[in-house]
């Protein structure tokens, strides 16, 4: 990975949807650190919530931000593991246009440090929508660390080379 100081920076419209049955705005450790960290690179905050691990629930608010013009990327943290509740990955592959399978294969890859054998039953994934990117991470806050700073903070920022996800997102051009 290599970045240009030649280009500019083009910050993104970032929207934070936490999915737990438990958290709340006092409690998410990964919803304010994902929030944290996308202010902290110079995106903007398009929106952060919180929703019950719900399928039709979860697809209905990422769909109004997907066609929301102003959302150019979607993080979700919760979800996908294999608990009954963890849904994530149901709710959401459907509705990818395209999916973005090196986002999963990856992130387990480097996840295997941390946690060993474990990381095999993490579902996290990622894809394209409406021109929208939306990346699915586990709801622990050292795996939103991991998934930020390992991947999405290069991939999210226009001067990463040889490739990054900006050019794919926002309004057609």
């Amino acid at each position: 990975m290599s970045s240009s100081k030649t280009d500019t920076f083009k910050p993104l419209n970032i929207a934070l949807l936490t999915v737990s049955d438990t958290r709340t705005m006092e409690t998410d450790t990964s919803g304010a650190y994902l929030q944290e960290a996308v202010t902290g690179a110079g995106h903007s905050l398009a929106a952060r919530e919180i929703i019950k691990d719900d399928i039709y629930v979860l697809r209905a608010v990422v769909s109004a931000w997907i066609a929301d013009p102003s959302v150019e990327v979607i993080i979700t943290t919760g979800g996908t593991g294999f608990t009954g509740r963890d849904s994530t990955p149901e709710a959401l592959a459907p509705i990818f246009d395209k999916h973005i399978e090196g986002f999963g294969e990856l992130f387990r890859q480097l996840s295997f440090g941390d946690i060993g054998t474990s990381t095999v039953q993490s579902r996290c994934l990622a894809g394209l929508a409406n021109r929208t990117a939306i990346f699915c991470l586990p709801g622990s806050t050292g795996a939103c660390e991991l998934g930020w700073g390992k991947i999405l903070e290069a991939q999210l920022d226009s001067r990463t080379r040889p490739c990054n996800f900006v050019q794919h997102v926002g309004p057609r051009r």
